[in-house]
């Protein structure tokens, strides 16, 4: 499979280059550009390539440019930072779209994607885009919670909710402000509403938020264990498997 590799930073061209061959040992990078003039004196001068592997941003510009100075034939695998170009990139002979810094896993994907539609007479370019669609549709986060404060229903943005915790028969959410609240979700169930930006599930029982944390102590068992503001009344342990994601979490 001959590749042209479009990439203005040499360390970017290494990397991949060094990926492409441990994914695809019959990859042959035939040839490296680093800008729109540079891509198409190449396409122009020399054979169409099976595949391409683009940035879009590249020193004289975006590389869209490309398909509109020559007649590209070959199909396109898209890499860049910028995911706001994902559209306008499947509009043009795209086979996917990675996102930087490119993941070995996520680069032998897309080349197993380019080999199953290799041949086919016409690329479905509306089925690419609503993948696509899926794959970079930011989530919904929940934003506030219905509860019960005394015989009233208050609405408790999710900015004022510190931490939540279960006791094993309940489950409840405390406010910055030290207000206290039954919540009717279990657990699992608040782990797809929560922005794990934001909130760490530190163990089965608790979720915490980023500004919840005081302090934070080691625990024996290669645990730890947090002190919250507010106070709350039970152990803040972050479990023992938890522990490496939880500090890359704070170090965020």
């Amino acid at each position: 499979m001959k590749i042209l590799i479009v990439e203005d930073e040499d360390l970017a061209v290494k990397k991949l280059q060094k990926t492409l061959a441990a994914v695809d040992a019959g990859a042959d990078v035939v040839g490296v550009t680093d800008s729109i003039k540079n891509t198409v004196d190449w396409l122009t001068t020399n054979p169409q390539p099976d595949l391409i592997l683009m940035d879009i941003e590249l020193a004289d510009g975006q590389s869209f440019e490309v398909f509109n100075l020559t007649d590209v034939k070959s199909p396109v695998i898209f890499t860049t930072s910028y995911d706001e170009y994902a559209l306008k990139a499947f509009k043009v002979n795209s086979v996917d779209y990675l996102l930087k810094p490119i993941q070995k896993e996520e680069l032998e994907a897309a080349l197993n994607k380019f080999k199953k539609i290799k041949g086919t007479p016409d690329i479905n370019i509306d089925s690419l885009v609503k993948e696509l669609q899926q794959k970079l549709q930011p989530k919904e986060y929940r934003k506030r919670f219905l509860v019960k404060y005394g015989q009233k229903l208050v609405s408790v943005e999710i900015d004022e909710i510190a931490y939540f915790y279960s006791d094993g028969r309940l489950n409840f959410f405390k406010t910055n402000d030290n207000k206290k609240f039954v919540v009717d979700y279990t657990m699992d169930e608040l782990e797809d509403m929560l922005d794990a930006e934001k909130y760490f599930r530190i163990s089965r029982s608790f979720y915490v938020s980023i500004n919840s944390i005081d302090k934070i102590d080691d625990y024996f068992g290669n645990r730890l264990i947090l002190g919250l503001k507010p106070a709350v009344d039970k152990e803040a342990l972050v479990s023992r498997e938890k522990v490496t994601e939880f500090k890359k979490w704070m170090g965020k």
